[in-house]
């Protein structure tokens, strides 16, 4: 049976967050992010994102809670959209959207919401190159893990049910993309 649960998956600095709250918008839906969970986690731990994907490379607990409460979500909740690299596996009868776009491009969009925005110490970089060395790490890292972990690899295009170019497309042409085949994938 399909939940009316979207999941969202892609790449760093593809717009998941961005994507998933305007969708989310769009429906009258919750949003909810496993990446702003997984960050407070490390916060409690005094870890920056890169940090806290190190550790949980050795303490599994990490992942472990962060998995529980994706699965508690696909049990027990409705109507919302959730940015996660791994909430696809979790909540398999949820429409499944990857987004994709080009590392470079993603990079340099990241930069520039962190000098215009700001960002924790996890995003600290001073120049696009050392943010790409650092986010190439960490897919790196995330996808050694999510396989090791599960036998899944969470940048796997062929998993999802659809896949939108952030790169080529505007934020709102995105979403509408993303609305538009959730409602025929319910129908």
């Amino acid at each position: 049976m399909k939940k009316q649960i979207i999941t969202i998956a892609g790449l760093p600095g593809s717009g998941k967050s961005s994507t998933a709250k305007g969708v989310a918008r769009a429906l009258e839906y919750e949003h909810l992010s496993s990446g702003d969970f997984f960050r407070k986690l490390g916060i409690e731990r005094g870890l920056s994102v890169e940090e806290t994907n190190i550790v949980a490379e050795k303490q599994k607990d990490i992942d472990k809670i962060v998995d529980d409460w994706l699965v508690s979500l696909g049990q027990a909740k409705g109507h919302m959209v959730i940015d996660s690299r791994t909430a696809f596996h979790w909540i398999p009868d949820s429409f499944k959207v990857f987004l994709d776009v080009d590392q470079r491009v993603a990079i340099e969009r990241t930069f520039q919401q962190i000098q215009k925005e700001g960002r924790g110490p996890s995003q600290a970089a001073d120049s696009v190159n050392e943010l790409l060395k650092n986010t190439l790490n960490r897919v790196e890292n995330e996808k050694k893990r999510y396989q090791s972990l599960y036998g899944i690899d969470v940048f796997d295009k062929s998993q999802f049910d659809l896949v939108v170019d952030t790169g080529i497309n505007n934020l709102e042409t995105v979403i509408d993309i993303i609305v538009s085949a959730y409602k025929q994938w319910l129908s």
